[in-house]
C-alpha cells in the first residue's frame, strides 16, 4: 500500500503522496524540465487529489491542511471596515433615536415576541459595542473578543427588527459568526504584533473552505431562484431596463429586449456561474471582471448599503491565497512598513495538520529538516471538519426549508431574507384598509395604515400581520375601543399580475390562530392562472394617452372592493375584463350589472362597491384621468410660454400683478404673498426645483464627490455625537434639559444646502414633479 493511503488509522500524521522506488536520471529531467505534467488533472483544476477526500481521515487531513493566511486577512480587515462603514447607515446608528422613537407607543417586528429593543441610551450603548467590534475585526485587535461583540449585538439588532431583514443583512451575520471561528487574525494583524506566534501562522483550509462555499451559495442558490417563470419572462424587475446605467444597451437593443436578454437573462447566468467561475483558475479573470461590473452597476440601481463593496471583497477569496504577497511585493520598498508584509513565508500552526515528508534521500531529506514537525490528527481537527461540513450542508438545506416554517409562507416562501430569492419579487400596493370594530359597542371605524409603525413591510408577511393586529388591539384601549376586532384589506400586485386580495378581509387577527409551523388559513391563494393577462395588460396600456392611467383588479367571488374615487379623478370607469360584477353607487343606492367587455362612468367624489357574482374571480380594471393635474399641466404649459414670449420680447402687453414674479422671480418674502397666482407660485416652485436637479444632473464628477462627502459625513456624524450624548448620560446622568436640547441641535446640525432642498422638496409635492 502506498504510504499514507486511505488505511492510515486515525491518529497517524498524514504523509505526502510519494512514489518510493528510486527514478532514473531520465525522470528526474523529465520533472525539471515539464514539472506540469506530474500534476493529474485534478490537482491542477481542485487543489488536491482524488485520494485526498477517500477516506474520512484524509479529508480532515486536507480541510486541517495548512494555508498561506493572506488573502483571509485581507478579506478580514476589507469586512470590518465596511461593517464598520454599515454600522453608521444601514444599521441607523445616525438615526437611531428615530428608528426606535424610545417611549413612544409603537408597534414592533422581533422575530421572537419577547425580544425588546433597550432604552434609548442603552441602544446606542449596543451600537457603539458593535461598532468596536467591526473596527477590531478591521485592525485583528483582540480579534475573537471583538467578533464576539460583532455577532452578538448584530444579531440582537437583527432578530429585533425582522422589517429591515434582507439577505444581505443575513450574509453580514453569517460572516460574522464564520470569522468568529476563524484564525483570521494570522496577517496583518495588531494580535500578530502582540503575539509572535499568530504573527504569519498558516491557517487550516476550511477556513477558506467555509467562506468560499458561503459565497457560492450566495451565487448559485440566487440563480436557481432565479429560474422562477417571472424572472425568466422578464417580469421581475422589467422598469430597470430605463434607468441611465442600461444606456449604452440602447444604442444596440430595444428596452423590451434589455429587460429581457440583459436585466434578466444577464442576471440569471451571472448568478447560476459566478461561483463555478470564480472557483478555477483559467476562468476566474473573466468571472472578475463580470462580478465586479455587475456589483458596481448594483451600487448604483438599489440602495444596499455596503453590500456590493462587500461582495466585492469576497471576490480574492477565490484566487490563490498568497495574492497580498504578490500583489503589495510590487510596491516600492520605502511603503513596505505601511503595507501588508510580503515575507516570509507562514511559520506552523497548531490549528493545522503537518504531514510526514516523503521518505527519500539527498534533497528530499534536508527539506524534510526545513520542514514543519508533522502532527497527528486531534479531536479538535475532527471536530472543526465535522462542523465545516454540517454548516455547508445547513446552507444548502435553509433556502429549501420553507415546509417547516408554513407559518412564514406567504405568496413567496418564508421569512425574506435567507432564501437568496434576491429581487425576483417586485410588488405594489394599490390599496390598504384597516377597520376596527369595537368588541362592546359593535361601532366600527378605520384606521390610518401604518399608524403605531414606521414600517409599510408588515402588509406582505402573515407573521408581522398577526404581530401589527396584536399591537393595535393593545393600543386602542386608549382611545375608548374596547376589544378592539381588527380587520385588513391589503392589495398586492406580485410581477405586473392582478392587484389582488393577499389576506382575507372577514378575518379578524387579532383572534386568528397562526404558528410558525402552519400554514396561514386566513391567506388568500395567488390567481396564477391569471397570470397571461399580463400580455394583454402591456397591449391596453400601450393603447393609452400619457395622462390616462389603468389599475388592472381580480378578486374572489363573494367578496366586493370598497372605493373612493377622488374628485380630481374627474374621468373615471370600470371595465369587466372576466367574470361577472354588480357595481354600487352607495350615494344612490343602485346597481348596474357587468359582464366582460361592458364598463361604465363611475360619479367622483363618492363610494362605490364592487361586488364579484360570479362562480370564478372576476376580472375588471379602472382606467382614469387626473383632471386636475391635466388642467395643472396644461396652466403650466401656458405660463412656460407666456414667460418665453417675456424673455425674448414678443409679448407686448403688460402683465398684471399676480403674474409679474414670471419676470421678478420668487423670492422667499413673496412666496405667501396673497396678490401672486397660486398657480403662478406652484409653477415658479416647480421651476426653481427643475432648475437645482438638472444642475445637479449636469455636476462634475468632482462636485457629485463632495456632494456625496458631505452627506455621509454629516450623517456619520450625528451618529457618532449622539452615540457620545448617550454614553455620557449613562456614565454621569442626563444634563439639564436645556443643555441636552444644545446639544443634539448641534448633532442635527447638516449642510446648507441639503437644508434648502429638503425645504424645496416639502414646498413642491411630489405629484408636481
Amino acid at each position: 500500500m502506498e504510504p499514507g493511503a486511505s488505511g492510515a488509522t486515525a491518529g497517524t500524521p498524514c504523509v505526502e503522496r510519494s512514489k518510493v522506488k528510486k527514478k532514473s536520471s531520465k525522470e528526474n529531467k523529465q520533472e525539471v524540465l515539464a514539472p506540469s505534467e506530474q500534476t493529474s488533472t485534478m490537482k491542477r483544476l481542485f487543489g488536491f487529489e482524488k485520494e485526498d477526500i477517500s477516506s474520512w481521515h484524509r479529508l480532515v487531513c486536507l480541510l486541517s491542511r495548512p494555508t498561506d493566511p493572506a488573502s483571509l486577512g485581507i478579506f478580514r480587515f476589507l469586512f470590518g471596515m465596511l461593517m464598520a462603514l454599515d454600522i453608521t447607515q444601514e444599521r441607523g446608528l445616525s438615526h437611531l433615536d428615530y428608528k426606535y422613537l424610545d417611549g413612544a407607543p409603537v408597534c414592533r417586528f422581533p422575530l421572537f415576541n419577547f425580544l425588546k429593543p433597550l432604552p434609548m441610551d442603552w441602544m446606542f450603548f449596543v451600537y457603539f459595542v458593535m461598532f468596536l467590534g467591526a473596527v477590531g475585526i478591521m485592525l485583528g485587535c483582540f480579534y475573537r473578543l471583538a467578533c464576539l461583540m460583532f455577532i452578538s449585538t448584530y444579531w440582537y439588532v437583527f432578530f429585533l427588527d425582522k422589517t429591515t431583514w434582507n439577505n444581505h443583512s443575513y450574509l453580514y451575520g453569517l460572516i460574522g459568526f464564520q470569522l468568529s471561528l476563524m484564525d483570521a487574525n494570522r496577517y496583518w494583524s495588531l494580535d500578530g504584533i502582540r503575539n509572535p506566534r499568530k504573527r504569519n501562522a498558516h491557517v487550516p483550509l476550511w477556513n477558506y473552505t467555509m467562506l468560499r462555499t458561503q459565497i457560492f451559495i450566495v451565487y448559485f442558490i440566487a440563480g436557481v431562484k432565479k429560474l422562477d417563470a417571472d424572472w425568466v419572462e422578464g417580469y421581475s424587475m422589467k422598469y430597470l431596463a430605463h434607468h441611465w446605467l442600461f444606456d449604452p444597451f440602447k444604442l444596440i437593443l430595444p428596452v423590451e429586449l434589455i429587460n429581457l436578454m440583459v436585466v434578466h437573462g444577464g442576471g440569471l447566468i451571472l448568478d447560476l456561474t459566478a461561483g463555478y467561475l470564480l472557483f478555477f483558475d483559467a476562468t476566474r479573470p473573466v468571472a472578475a471582471f463580470f462580478v465586479s461590473y455587475f456589483h458596481c452597476m448594483n451600487s448604483q440601481l438599489f440602495s444596499i448599503g455596503m453590500f456590493s463593496y462587500t461582495m466585492l471583497a469576497t471576490s480574492p477569496l477565490f484566487c490563490y491565497p498568497d495574492w497580498p504577497r504578490r500583489f503589495f511585493g510590487r510596491f516600492p520598498e520605502f511603503l513596505q512598513p505601511i503595507l501588508p508584509f510580503v515575507s516570509p513565508a507562514p511559520i506552523p500552526s497548531s490549528s493545522c495538520v503537518y504531514p510526514k515528508p516523503p521518505s527519500g534521500s539527498g534533497e528530499q531529506q534536508e527539506e524534510a529538516h526545513a520542514a514543519p514537525k508533522p502532527t497527528t490528527l486531534s479531536f479538535k481537527h475532527k471536530f472543526r471538519a465535522i462542523f465545516t461540513i454540517l454548516y455547508i450542508m445547513e446552507q444548502f438545506f435553509l433556502p429549501y426549508s420553507h415546509f417547516l416554517t408554513q407559518g412564514y409562507n406567504n405568496w413567496t416562501n418564508g421569512l425574506y431574507g435567507y432564501s437568496w430569492d434576491m429581487m425576483v419579487h417586485a410588488r405594489s400596493h394599490q390599496h390598504v384598509k384597516i377597520t376596527y370594530r369595537d368588541g362592546v359597542t359593535g361601532e366600527m371605524g378605520y384606521l390610518n395604515p401604518g399608524v403605531f409603525t414606521q414600517s409599510r413591510r408588515w402588509k406582505d408577511h402573515g407573521d408581522m400581520l398577526k404581530q401589527y393586529a396584536t399591537c393595535l388591539s393593545e393600543n386602542l384601549p386608549r382611545f375608548n375601543i374596547s376589544e378592539p376586532e381588527i380587520y385588513f384589506d391589503i392589495w398586492v400586485s406580485i410581477n405586473d399580475r392582478f392587484q389582488q386580495r393577499i389576506f382575507d378581509p372577514r378575518v379578524d387577527l387579532v383572534k386568528a390562530d397562526w404558528s410558525p409551523f402552519r400554514p396561514n388559513s386566513w391567506l388568500m391563494p395567488l390567481l396564477v392562472d391569471l397570470s397571461p393577462w399580463r400580455t394583454k395588460f402591456e397591449e391596453i396600456e400601450g393603447s393609452l394617452d400619457n395622462q390616462t392611467e389603468v389599475v388592472f383588479i381580480a378578486d374572489f367571488p363573494g367578496l366586493y372592493l370598497e372605493n373612493f374615487v377622488s374628485e380630481d379623478l374627474g374621468n373615471t370607469s370600470v371595465q369587466v375584463l372576466e367574470g361577472l360584477v354588480n357595481v354600487e353607487i352607495v350615494d344612490e343606492k343602485k346597481n348596474y350589472s357587468l359582464q366582460p367587455g361592458e364598463k361604465m362612468q363611475i360619479p367622483a367624489g363618492a363610494y362605490h362597491k364592487v361586488y364579484t357574482v360570479s362562480e370564478g374571480p372576476s376580472c375588471y380594471m379602472y382606467i382614469y384621468v387626473n383632471t386636475t393635474e391635466a388642467e395643472l399641466q396644461r396652466n403650466f404649459t401656458k405660463l412656460s410660454e407666456l414667460q418665453e414670449k417675456v424673455r425674448n420680447g414678443t409679448e407686448t402687453e403688460p402683465l398684471p400683478p399676480e403674474l409679474q414674479p414670471l419676470v421678478t422671480g420668487l423670492d422667499d418674502q413673496d412666496s405667501d404673498h396673497s396678490v401672486i397666482d397660486p398657480v403662478v407660485r406652484l409653477f415658479l416652485k416647480r421651476q426653481k426645483r427643475m432648475q437645482e436637479v438638472k444642475k445637479r444632473r449636469e455636476a462634475s464628477m468632482v462636485e457629485r464627490f463632495q456632494r456625496f462627502a458631505s452627506k455621509k459625513y454629516y450623517s456619520i456624524r450625528r451618529g457618532f455625537l449622539m452615540t457620545a450624548i448617550a454614553l455620557r448620560n449613562l456614565a454621569v446622568g442626563l444634563p439639564p434639559l436645556e443643555q441636552l436640547t444644545r446639544e443634539v441641535a448641534y448633532a442635527n446640525m447638516k449642510e446648507p444646502e441639503t437644508d434648502q432642498d429638503e425645504r424645496l422638496k416639502d414646498e413642491v409635492g411630489h405629484g408636481e414633479l
